[in-house]
């Protein structure tokens, strides 16, 4: 028996972006949760594609409970959280979050792909893809096989980190997609206590870079209490500094893609 076609896909984005990181332990997929939620305070219809297959850490950020995946007719359904985000991540397919996915690289790009194709996003403005750091195959799958409209890039204010998100940002440019401008995570301390600001690790690293590759940097996000606890007790949108990191990051995505 003849298998039945799939239907085209319905899907229809205006803008897609990654957000990428030349390594772990930046703040990558926080930076992403963030600015997918600040378009969405926006009143955009926002969606996240967590692409880090072997490190997502979505869910977690996002405090999404184990979801049961749901078919679409041809489709998978994305979960969708209270506020309206649209979320699709391994950790959904899983039978915990702490089971290790060890799949050699075709596979991992085939599951992109799936996430990509087969996943009914219907109608968003912004689709914002978690990357997996590196250049690994996950990120040569998604630059030649995704419509994108750019990479945001987030560094801290480090020398070494620099060193190694200008090596993801060359890629991004050799692949011919476009930079939109870095995010500078723990830019800066918050004291607790006094409020008072300190950099740990000096200034001047990211605008370096952003003026190497002819960028601009978007936004600086500090090291705080509040931030610093988001995967363990979830985020706490009524305070002065998340508004600000919100506002500051909604702001700049939606004037570069303007």
């Amino acid at each position: 028996m003849n298998q039945p076609e799939k239907k085209d896909n319905p899907n229809k984005i205006r803008h897609l972006i990654g957000v990428m990181s030349g390594k772990g332990g930046v703040g990558k997929s926080t930076v992403t949760y963030l600015t997918a939620l600040a378009l969405k305070q926006k009143g955009y219809r926002v969606g996240i594609l967590d692409a880090d297959i072997t490190g997502a850490s979505i869910p977690r950020i996002m405090h999404l409970p184990k979801y049961e995946m749901k078919v679409c007719g041809d489709f998978i359904c994305p979960v969708e959280t209270e506020s309206g985000l649209k979320v699709m991540s391994i950790s959904f397919l899983v039978d915990n979050e702490e089971q290790p996915v060890i799949w050699l690289g075709p596979l991992l790009s085939k599951a992109i792909r799936q996430f990509w194709g087969d996943v009914l996003w219907g109608e968003l403005d912004y689709l914002v893809i978690d990357m997996p750091p590196g250049t690994s195959d996950v990120a040569i799958t998604v630059m030649q096989s995704f419509p994108l409209h750019g990479f945001i890039f987030v560094t801290t204010p480090q020398d070494l980190v620099s060193v190694v998100v200008a090596r993801s940002m060359q890629m991004a440019e050799r692949m011919k997609v476009p930079v939109l401008g870095l995010v500078e995570n723990m830019s800066y301390f918050i004291c607790p206590h006094c409020g008072e600001k300190t950099k740990f690790f000096g200034q001047d690293e990211t605008e370096k870079l952003a003026r190497q590759f002819g960028t601009e940097l978007l936004a600086q996000i500090p090291t705080s209490v509040e931030l610093a606890r988001l995967p363990s007790q979830g985020l706490n949108l009524e305070s002065k500094l998340t508004r600000e990191v919100l506002d500051q990051l909604a702001r700049a995505t939606v004037q570069k893609l303007a």
